[in-house]
């Protein structure tokens, strides 16, 4: 029984660690397109900025979650693994 969660909780550590460093790589890889000093901002140009910071938030608090989750699954699996 406790192998079983054992196992079970290194899956889920394994899993939300990988999704977590794929969600900060995404997010890091968005870029927003720079302008010079003379260029003159429209409301285009601060539409993809707001886009941009809103999707990588995002992609920054799924990160945030998965690591959360991965922390507190190792703190599950470090107290399963002290019981036995």
């Amino acid at each position: 029984m406790l192998a079983t969660l054992n196992l079970i909780l290194d899956l889920m550590i394994a899993l939300a660690a990988c999704l977590s460093a794929w969600f900060w790589w995404v997010a890091s890889g968005q870029r927003v397109r720079r302008i010079s000093r003379t260029e003159e901002l429209d409301a285009g140009d601060i539409n993809r900025i707001v886009t941009a910071l809103n999707r990588t938030q995002i992609l920054n608090a799924r990160a945030a979650l998965f690591t959360a989750l991965a922390a507190v699954s190792a703190a599950a699996r470090i107290l399963v693994g002290a019981a036995t």
